[in-house]
């Protein structure tokens, strides 16, 4: 009951009303990105959703899109920006996802959604983590959120789909909230993002 209706419910109430009071600094940082990426304030991106159905995530852009002699782009050391790392460093950047929310895309807590060139590269325990929608956080993001290894992330997936409840979320999302204040687990380098998953678990 809770996964199928009350959890849609949870999270459109929450979705809107973070949206309302979160406003002034939705406009604020879209004003300022606007101005910095050169009329590209966000940012969208396939990612696999509940059942590996793709969609595109949105989230503020915090890297510019500069490129070098072939056109590709520079690595990420060498585009994320200076208010780029601070919105990411708050997790601001991950405001605009309130209307995956809204869109039925996302939930508020589940598996972070990870990027579709990954989904070839799971065995049968790690494609778990998509029985459920993807969420803005989760239960491996309150636990170590970039700071752990694939193979624990995976696992912490795993553990909150099949241990789902009303009462688990509040928490997540409690920690969450504590999490983002006290800027904890977080790498706050500018030179250096999460390694790729590889598939060798």
């Amino acid at each position: 009951m809770y996964t199928l209706i009350i959890k849609r419910i949870f999270d459109i109430v929450l979705a809107s009303v973070g949206l309302i009071i979160l406003s002034p600094i939705f406009i604020a940082i879209t004003i300022v990105l606007f101005i910095l990426n050169r009329g590209k304030p966000f940012f969208f991106q396939k990612r696999p959703g509940k059942n590996e159905k793709i969609f595109n995530i949105i989230k503020f852009k915090s890297m510019n899109d500069k490129t070098d002699s072939d056109g590709k782009l520079l690595p990420y050391a060498d585009r994320i920006t200076n208010f780029g790392h601070f919105i990411r460093n708050y997790s601001l950047d991950e405001i605009p996802q309130l209307i995956n929310i809204i869109k039925g895309d996302m939930s508020l807590v589940g598996p972070r959604p990870l990027l579709p060139k990954y989904l070839s590269l799971y065995n049968d325990f790690q494609r778990q983590r998509h029985q459920l929608k993807p969420g803005v956080t989760g239960w491996a993001q309150v636990n170590g959120r970039n700071t752990i290894t694939w193979d624990e992330k995976f696992k912490l997936d795993i553990w909150y789909v099949q241990n789902i409840t009303f009462l688990l979320d509040c928490r997540i999302i409690f920690l969450t909230i504590k999490k983002v204040f006290l800027k904890e687990d977080i790498n706050s380098s500018k030179t250096v993002n999460m390694e790729p998953f590889n598939g060798n678990n």
